[in-house]
């Protein structure tokens, strides 16, 4: 009742701003007042986005224009105007966002009509809100919802960000692993060649000496060799490939210094690069509790939710994680925008800090997926069988039995009712036992396949 309440006292400010906006359309357009456009407009948008948040829709606009940033010159261009301040580019670009949004026009439309819908739809709000709300929400979702477009242009504005999120993690794992192969492996390497030139010298003068070099370099061929699989083991780790992900984690869990209590409920893997993903951000989480947060334990938890990957990372630090302050979390972010993840966060000071990580429909939510597969030839036994034992079971069985008890004339297409009298009793008999029969293969092999 309060939110109907609501949107029927919105009637008088709608009729308000209506008339205010009638007249600074005239005086806008007509006179050339634009400077009244942009304010005017923005209280239609207030309106409406009260409505939205009162009827649950979701909001369509498209985003605001970033800010003017100078040239190289150190001035703001708008068009083919130079200024030395960003303040009128900056209103030019809100302007041309306002007036070429075409929500900015629905809106207009949705408050003309919006007003005698209302009054007409009281007596229904009033007497049953439920069904009212309802009701109102379905017309406001015409004018106030998503149309095709924008919600295209939303998708092409979210899969861009993601793009350009991807690029840059990608960028930066290629400048870590450019910086780790320079300064860990490429630096063992040259000081192995440095070492073998000096067993070379030495070897003639002074084998001794080039017998204690050889077990240096052979040191350090084997340190460059540990230095090797790090850097792999930071590209994709080969327990992730091997075992899976529930693997991997368990394999972090023993790797780190603290106690970490693993459980893992996944029907199936998901693909590698979600993996990957979910490997790599549950690594820069434990090492945050190590590093970071003070923690004397953590919990890691991968579950799913029918289609969606679901990691829970707690720890009993003293929390206030802050994502701002080089937590690692926006690294994880990252990772996690190619697959439309979410990152949720809740970390109050004197802790716990819990960090979930939700990758959305990564997973198959069939409801034979994490059934074994079946071999084809078994497969078409037990659709043959469930789709055409009921056949003989009830109408060349059943129901020719029951016409033969009754003595009823009528043979119609039932097969037992044409044999000679002697052979139709055995013939209805035949045709009840072949179509259980065909119920309970198809029932074994089903419970063979689950077993298995």
């Amino acid at each position: 009742m309060p939110r109907v309440l609501s949107l029927l006292a919105m009637i008088v400010v709608q009729v308000v701003v209506l008339a205010m906006s009638m007249v600074v359309l005239v005086l806008c357009f007509g006179l050339g007042l634009v400077f009244l456009f942009p304010p005017q407009a923005m209280a239609i948008r207030r309106l409406a986005e009260r409505t939205r948040r009162i009827a649950g829709i979701a909001s369509p606009y498209r985003p605001p224009p970033p800010p003017p940033r100078p040239g190289a010159d150190g001035w703001y261009r708008s068009d083919r105007t130079l200024y030395k301040t960003p303040r009128i580019p900056a209103w030019n670009n809100r302007w041309k966002w306002l007036l070429h949004d075409p929500q900015t026009w629905r809106d207009a439309f949705w408050l003309l009509l919006d007003p005698p819908v209302k009054v007409l739809m009281a007596p229904m709000l009033l007497l049953v809100p439920g069904r009212g709300l309802r009701v109102y929400r379905a017309w406001a979702e015409l004018l106030l919802g998503h149309t095709e477009s924008s919600r295209l242009a939303g998708e092409v504005r979210h899969l861009t960000q993601v793009r350009s999120l991807v690029n840059d993690s990608q960028a930066a794992e290629m400048r870590r692993i450019e910086r780790d192969l320079h300064d860990g492996t490429q630096a063992r390497l040259v000081a192995l060649g440095l070492t073998l030139g000096a067993v070379e010298e030495l070897v003639d003068k002074d084998p001794a000496a080039a017998r204690a070099l050889v077990v240096k370099a052979r040191e350090a061929s084997a340190e460059a060799l540990v230095e090797l699989r790090r850097v792999v083991r930071g590209i994709h780790p080969p327990v992730l490939a091997e075992r899976g992900l529930a693997d991997a984690v368990r394999a972090l869990a023993l790797d780190c210094p603290l106690p970490v209590e693993v459980t893992v409920d996944l029907a199936q893997r998901p693909s590698s690069p979600v993996e990957a993903a979910a490997y790599f951000a549950v690594s820069e989480l434990l090492n945050n509790a190590v590093r970071h947060a003070d923690a004397t334990s953590v919990r890691v938890d991968v579950s799913h939710r029918g289609p969606d990957l679901r990691i829970t990372v707690t720890d009993d630090g003293h929390g206030g994680a802050d994502p701002d302050n080089g937590s690692g979390l926006y690294g994880i972010e990252r990772r996690l925008a190619a697959f439309d993840g979410v990152v949720a966060l809740n970390s109050p000071p004197g802790g716990p800090t819990t960090v979930t990580l939700e990758f959305p429909k990564v997973l198959s939510d069939h409801w034979a997926s994490a059934l074994p597969r079946m071999p084809r030839w078994k497969a078409i036994v037990v659709a043959t069988c469930w789709l055409t034992a009921w056949l003989p079971t009830f109408p060349q069985g059943i129901v020719a039995g029951v016409l033969k008890a009754l003595a009823v004339p009528e043979k119609s297409w039932f097969l037992a009712l044409h044999l000679p009298e002697p052979w139709q009793w055995p013939m209805i008999v035949f045709m009840i036992l072949l179509g259980a029969s065909m119920y309970v293969l198809a029932s074994l092999l089903s419970a063979q396949a689950v077993r298995a």
